[in-house]
């Protein structure tokens, strides 16, 4: 059950430049008050929440490279906040108004809480450390998965080594990142392109933005689930390995939306469709956990692939 936008044709030991363009979803959104004073005009484009699959050649040669270099934490004994990430937030905007791109402080601020609470059990607490603000509509509007936009911006805001979180908000109006809600990189393939390490997601997704079921902050948490290691759910569908977490039940194929009831599209395996998982396509407010097995998982890729010493 893995996927983040990989990019096919990478070579077998870099896992996915630009990772995480994800499958898409095609959802009716019902209506959302954002949860404060502003009212932003409503983003009413079809979004996909994580466009990205990666192919089973990537998929193996990744999974060989973090096998061979893996570096075990017990994670009975890793304290909540034992680990700072910092992280580099780029507004990127067409203009100066929030409407268009330059989301406030506020905002930036309550998405990094949302971090900090949906990650509590990992042992990571994410730091704003900057915030930058580029006026751009270029790359507002057509930075995307493999575009020379995406290239250009990280190549001038990127900040900090392997264990810095960057974070570039944009528009996904345009070009191959249309109607993306983000993608990422993940954590092995840092050392092949560091400059494109890092999570580019939707301005209006952060917490009160205008799209609609996603604007909870949970894409960032979502496409962070990547940049700390983490396969989609239904990463290799009711195949074995699945996404390489013994706990995630496998899922044939992502779910949108808030299902009243939970589907079973893997009947021959254990489990109903992890539907909360937060490495699913579920709306902002169904996803409210990762699994044991994915915090396992994720403190051993941060610790072999980002230098990340879990220690109290």
């Amino acid at each position: 059950m893995f996927s983040s936008i990989l990019v096919a044709g990478v070579s077998a030991l870099a896992l996915a430049s630009s990772a995480s363009a994800h499958l898409q979803i095609r959802s009716h959104f019902a209506s959302f008050q954002p949860p404060n004073s502003l009212t932003p005009k409503t983003d009413k484009v079809e979004r996909v929440r994580c466009s990205s699959n990666v192919s089973s050649e990537v998929y193996e040669a990744a999974e060989s490279r973090f096998g061979y270099n893996r570096i075990l934490i017990d994670t009975d004994n890793v304290a909540p906040r034992s680990a700072n990430i910092s992280v580099y937030f780029h507004v990127v905007s067409s203009d100066d108004s929030e409407e268009n791109g330059n989301v406030s402080d506020d905002q930036i601020s309550q998405q990094i809480d949302v971090l900090n609470e949906d990650y509590a059990d990992s042992g990571l607490y994410f730091v704003l450390a900057n915030t930058t603000r580029t006026v751009n509509e270029q790359w507002f509007s057509t930075a995307g998965p493999d575009t020379d936009e995406q290239t250009d911006m990280k190549n001038q805001l990127r900040q900090g080594d392997a264990d810095a979180l960057n974070v570039y908000t944009v528009g996904f109006e345009s070009g191959s990142g249309t109607g993306l809600l983000g993608y990422s990189t993940f954590p092995s393939s840092f050392d092949d392109n560091p400059q494109d390490d890092g999570v580019v997601i939707l301005f209006s997704s952060l917490p009160g933005g205008s799209t609609e079921n996603f604007n909870l902050g949970k894409t960032l948490t979502h496409e962070a689930g990547h940049w700390v290691g983490l396969f989609h759910t239904f990463q290799n569908g009711c195949s074995e390995p699945g996404d390489n977490v013994d706990d995630t039940p496998a899922e044939a194929q992502p779910n949108s939306g808030c299902p009243t009831t939970v589907p079973d599209t893997c009947p021959d395996s254990e489990g109903s469709d992890p539907i909360s998982n937060y490495m699913d396509y579920s709306y902002d407010a169904c996803l409210t956990s990762f699994s044991t097995g994915q915090i396992s998982r994720l403190q051993d890729q941060m610790a072999t692939f980002r230098g990340i010493n879990f220690s109290s």
